[in-house]
């Protein structure tokens, strides 16, 4: 198969789909692999390295398009790649469809076989394509918060782990999943007074043990919620429903009675966003002010870490994208995990999630493989 790596033009987006190392591999496996000029040279990988691992480099995104079976990007495509994609042609990447109608009618258009990172799902129901840049958002959305608490970057002026004599900063993560687990453990280790808040008993039971008693681990209920982001400096919204619209949990009401100089870090942003005043970001502005509460919702947070995340990323998709080069069909029927990833098939929405939430006819995967 031939594999064409386009260079991502989303704004402030570093990552690249496949780096040198991936491309080797897939060329020892006897595929073929393009990739666009200087794709990788904002995070080192330069295009020499990837001439080295195998690949024909080439001077446009249009060639790459044009030429290859299988696409690997990192984000959605934007309204200009969506219309270079051709049936029978291999999408894979992070999708996010359910917020997002335009990149959905567009790929429904193209024909193409959508496969996204973030509904490809695991023997254990979790979402190893997501997870990675769950734990690298979950990081970076305690650093993001620290940095705009302080004075000069709009915030309350709070140090996020005190100091001998000051209170730390009192930090609300809602949601212990990857996200809030990698958010709570950099908020703990940065000395800060950290409260998790999820729906799953067994899940609290799991982080009550690993954080030995250094954050609480409670119950999420809308009075929990309110509760405790009315004290909070720093709230990290880190829910996801998989391939689903993120749920609403700070209400417009709410921030306006938050603490004024606060700061909201809504990781969810690319799902839609869980607070009802979250819009996206970007790294090169990152922040808004709603109520005198500092918002950051940088819908591409770990294209700020962009080589740590690609690595991360590609150490999860590299299995599945050697699948599919081997043999895309045959390894999305049999394998259900992968099958899963399915978004959208020849003009056939495939993922239930997207289908409810955008009101197009769902058509199960395995059916839509046999048209």
């Amino acid at each position: 198969m031939l594999i064409g790596v386009p260079k991502e033009i989303k704004n402030h987006e570093y990552r690249v789909g496949l780096t040198p190392s991936s491309v080797n591999e897939l060329v020892k496996r006897g595929h073929k692999v393009i990739v666009e000029r200087m794709a990788g040279l904002a995070i080192d990988f330069t295009d020499a390295e990837y001439s080295q691992a195998g690949a024909e480099m080439v001077d446009s995104a249009g060639e790459v398009f044009s030429r290859a079976d299988m696409i690997v990007k990192v984000k959605e495509p934007q309204p200009a790649e969506c219309k270079m994609l051709r049936e029978g042609q291999i999408l894979y990447t992070y999708l996010h469809l359910a917020p997002d109608p335009q990149q959905t009618k567009l790929l429904v258009e193209s024909g193409a076989t959508c496969v996204a990172y973030e509904t490809v799902t695991d023997n254990q129901a979790g979402l190893p394509l997501l997870a990675p840049m769950s734990e690298v958002a979950g990081r970076m959305s305690v650093q993001a918060g620290a940095h705009h608490l302080e004075k000069a970057q709009g915030g309350r002026g709070v140090l996020l782990g005190g100091v001998p004599g000051v209170a730390p900063a009192k930090v609300l993560v809602i949601g212990g999943g990857v996200v809030g687990d990698n958010a709570a453990a950099m908020s703990v280790g940065m000395g800060a007074d950290v409260t998790i808040l999820d729906r799953s008993i067994p899940r609290l039971r799991e982080l009550d043990a690993k954080y030995e008693g250094r954050a609480r681990c409670v119950y999420s209920t809308n009075a929990a919620i309110e509760d405790y982001a009315l004290e909070a400096d720093l709230v990290i919204g880190a829910v996801l429903i998989p391939g689903a619209a993120a749920p609403k949990l700070l209400s417009r009401d709410l921030i306006g009675r938050m603490i004024k100089g606060s700061v909201v870090v809504d990781v969810a942003i690319d799902q839609g966003g869980c607070f009802e005043t979250s819009k996206a970001t970007t790294h090169e502005q990152p922040t808004y002010v709603v109520d005198d509460v500092v918002h950051y919702c940088v819908a591409n947070m770990p294209g700020g870490v962009a080589r740590t995340a690609t690595i991360a990323l590609n150490n999860a998709t590299l299995p599945y994208a050697l699948a599919l080069a081997d043999d895309p069909i045959s390894s999305l029927f049999r394998d259900k995990n992968l099958q899963n990833g399915l978004n959208i098939h020849k003009g056939k929405v495939t993922y239930k999630a997207v289908a409810d939430a955008l009101e197009y006819q769902y058509v199960a995967a395995d059916e839509a493989l046999k048209a």
